[in-house]
């Protein structure tokens, strides 16, 4: 499992500290290999390095290296920028120390507290220092955590280490499909297979939900939406549960019997790894949309665009169809992500299968704090095509 665990559903742990403070050194002991360059050069690590892990106790976990805080080399600025975007990701903080003159790893603390995530204080190089105790004393008293000595050299401290991150990890379980069925429903899960579909394979919700319901006990059946009518008379009974494609929603909707509930894939994620009491409070935002106004669409995944790309093609049409040409709408991918929302008037995010939920929520809290409504494909779909009441969401 440690390799096919996805990444969003692992407990990422991540290293932050000064330059040469020994993160490198440090990830290569975690996991027994060579996996980060380790140099006396500062700035060697020039972005996060990853690697999937198992950890006794805690189960699959993805550790990632982060550039040096002070990194002053010449592209030092965007390394450090991106040491402080891992923070939205992180469920873990590991911060180490060489010494107790720190402002930079006591000012990440102390985000970290304002964010809730949870941190480790590592003495490093211990193997090196003169009367360690002392500094870790002084550390301790500064930060009100007891720190972990360690020598990535020596091996000293790190099965100590290991046990700490395994006991302050939350491997909560969670649920896709929690509330929706129950063993021996049968489930109907309407899959399209379009131009935007990759070839071969099931995209990352749908697997990921398969493989739940049948944990679960429930009986899926998968088919696209023109095989739908089919799938049905096939049954015998209506299915407890139908799960679609949220593009697919109204056509779905026309088709589904009165007695089996709707919900999306989209929708699904969204009560996993976000806030959907906040998404479908914010499609509400759509009553005060005319032209003039600005939407951004954020997807967690950075794919080439296909022509029928739900999120850069189907979505932009269908809101401007709705409230005119002239609506601006920004696209942003991957880890891109800005700062200041102030300027839109609705942000609407994927069902985010490629994040972890720290990034999701961290992602949903700094819409929150700037006043600016967020939902999500499913939710606003659903409410574009007049059935978000029909629908099932939590």
């Amino acid at each position: 499992m440690a390799h096919t665990t996805p990444k969003s559903e692992r407990v990422h742990v991540a290293l932050f500290g000064r330059t040469n403070a020994g993160k490198s050194s440090l990830l290569n002991r975690l996991v027994g290999q060579d996996v980060a360059i380790v140099s006396a050069t500062p700035g060697t690590t020039t972005d996060p390095v990853q690697k999937s892990v198992e950890i006794n106790g805690l189960g699959a976990a993805l550790y990632i290296d982060t550039p040096g805080l002070d990194d002053s080399t010449r592209l030092g600025g965007e390394r450090m920028a991106r040491t402080a975007k891992s923070l939205d990701s992180t469920d873990i903080a590991v911060v180490l120390f060489t010494d107790a003159n720190a402002e930079s790893e006591y000012a990440l603390i102390e985000e970290c507290r304002v964010r809730e995530i949870p941190t480790i204080t590592v003495l490093s190089q211990i193997d090196r220092l003169n009367n360690p105790s002392a500094i870790a004393q002084n550390i301790e008293l500064r930060t009100r955590l007891k720190p972990v000595l360690v020598s990535a050299v020596t091996g000293e401290g790190i099965d100590t280490l290991l046990e700490k991150i395994a006991a302050t990890g939350k491997n909560e379980e969670r649920l896709i499909t929690e509330g929706f069925c129950k063993a021996g429903d049968r489930v109907l899960l309407i899959m399209p297979q379009d131009k935007s579909a990759p070839k071969g394979r099931l995209i990352q919700p749908q697997v990921q939900t398969i493989r739940e319901l049948l944990d679960r006990g429930c009986i899926p059946i998968c088919c696209t939406p023109d095989r739908m009518a089919e799938a049905l008379a096939s049954l015998g009974r209506a299915p407890e549960l139908i799960i679609t494609d949220s593009q697919a929603f109204e056509e779905v909707y026309r088709l589904k019997p009165e007695e089996s509930t709707l919900t999306s894939f989209s929708i699904l994620f969204a009560r996993y790894k976000g806030d959907i009491k906040l998404f479908t409070e914010g499609v509400k935002a759509l009553k005060n949309l005319n032209e003039k106004s600005r939407i951004l669409i954020a997807e967690a995944c950075s794919h080439t665009p296909q022509n029928e790309d739900i999120g850069r093609v189907k979505l932009p049409r269908i809101l401007r169809k709705r409230f005119g040409d002239g609506l601006h709408i920004d696209i942003v991918g991957g880890a891109d992500y800005p700062d200041d929302l102030s300027a839109y008037d609705l942000v609407i995010h994927c069902g985010a299968c490629m994040f972890n939920r720290r990034h999701v929520l961290s992602r949903i809290e700094r819409a929150r704090k700037q006043g600016v409504a967020i939902t999500n494909y499913g939710v606003i779909l659903a409410a574009l095509g007049g059935i978000l009441e029909r629908v099932k969401t939590e």
